[in-house]
């Protein structure tokens, strides 16, 4: 796909199908494309497996009934250690895991984006992630170290998800917080990727500022749609747009403890489309006010 790829949330969500493996950037309750996330939970998609760093877009789908299975190192808010809607789907037996090093994790990506079968790696050795995933296996170095490593497996996705400050209409795009959290290993391991972001600039304006060039590092051959979402990682961080909204993620977690809290808090923020869902943010940060 080449030439203007901007499309809005909802028309990525719709190229999407029940089944898919989707790979969701960001990490823990950083940088998540929350609005692609929700998005996705107004669609009628199920049966999902989510490759992801885990964060509220794992715990969102769990309780939306969205996700089958993830493939994951954690599930974390960050300054909440465990995500609350995952705790639940655990406990109850609703979602499916594989556990894996966050190592694996990248590694499984990155044999994904070389369309290799797997990548011989040290991590998980001596661990239980061997014990918990007893489909993993192992290889040995063809040469004179004769080394036993562990074969990941490649993660390829069917769709992948991210969320960076800038992006321009044909699909290159720019983090400039502190890490790019392997949003282009997502990117590069998926059939098609779609890449929201805080604004949608001229090409030229990526280095205009004397911005370094390596913060680039998705590139439109990989991207299929561009949406622009001001916001769009809410409640999560996008530094240094914005931090995280410790409040707003706090009253989440603490709805998400009780099944009555959750429909009411659900039904105020998560029933409309994203410009309802700004509005209640916005409505909400005033009461605190």
């Amino acid at each position: 796909m080449t030439g203007d790829k901007r499309m809005t949330a909802d028309e990525a969500v719709s190229r999407l199908a029940s089944g898919m493996t989707i790979g969701i950037g960001g990490w823990g309750s950083r940088r998540k494309p929350m609005a692609l996330v929700r998005a996705l939970l107004r669609s009628d998609l199920t049966d999902l497996t989510i490759v992801s760093y885990g964060g509220p877009d794992v715990g969102l789908l769990a309780a939306a009934g969205k996700a089958r299975r993830l493939v994951a190192a954690f599930a974390t808010l960050d300054s909440i250690p465990l995500e609350p809607h995952f705790r639940t789907a655990r406990q109850s037996g609703t979602l499916e895991l594989t556990e894996l090093d966050e190592a694996m994790v990248m590694w499984g990506l990155t044999a994904a984006a070389h369309r290799l079968p797997f990548m011989p790696v040290r991590a998980g050795l001596g661990s239980d992630v061997m014990r918990v995933n007893p489909g993993l296996r192992t290889v040995t170095s063809p040469y004179a170290d004769g080394e036993e490593l562990v074969a990941v497996p490649a993660l390829a996705l069917d769709a992948a998800l991210v969320h960076l400050n800038r992006a321009d209409a044909l699909g290159n795009a720019q983090y400039l917080g502190p890490d790019p959290y392997f949003d282009d290993l997502f990117c590069e391991a998926a059939r098609e990727a779609y890449v929201s972001c805080e604004r949608i600039v001229e090409s030229a304006e990526f280095t205009a500022d004397g911005t370094a060039p390596q913060t680039l590092l998705v590139q439109r051959h990989c991207v299929t749609g561009v949406i622009e979402a001001p916001g769009g990682a809410h409640f999560t961080s996008c530094a240094p747009d914005y931090g995280r909204d410790e409040a707003f993620q706090a009253a989440y977690a603490k709805a998400a403890a009780d099944p009555a809290a959750w429909r009411e808090f659900a039904g105020r923020f998560l029933s409309g489309d994203e410009d309802a869902y700004r509005a209640a943010v916005a409505e909400y940060a005033g009461e605190g006010a």
